[in-house]
């Protein structure tokens, strides 16, 4: 989901959190004890890069964009889920 969200352009963790919670209409809420772990993990991999910058509110904060590797993550997951979003549908007999 973070990937996803990334690929409108680069923002903060906040931002991030609540772009989600917006996408997903309020279905899903990314606490940041959770956001900022993932965030960490998904830098070491290479998926996202971050950089300080000043937000509208002139406060600094990180800021996650997504890299070329982390665009090619994203088409896999994308696949991945397709793939299992099927086979459950199948299982649960509405495909």
């Amino acid at each position: 989901m973070i990937l996803r969200t990334l690929t409108a352009g680069a923002e903060h963790g906040w931002a991030i959190s609540e772009r989600i919670q917006q996408m997903s209409h309020d279905a899903l809420r990314v606490q940041q004890g959770s956001l900022y772990p993932a965030l960490h993990r998904l830098e070491r991999r290479g998926w996202i890069s971050a950089h300080w910058a000043t937000t509208a509110n002139s406060r600094r904060a990180k800021y996650y964009e997504l890299t070329r590797a982390g665009r090619k993550q994203l088409a896999s997951e994308e696949q991945a889920w397709q793939a299992l979003t099927t086979a459950v549908a199948q299982v649960l007999g509405i495909a």
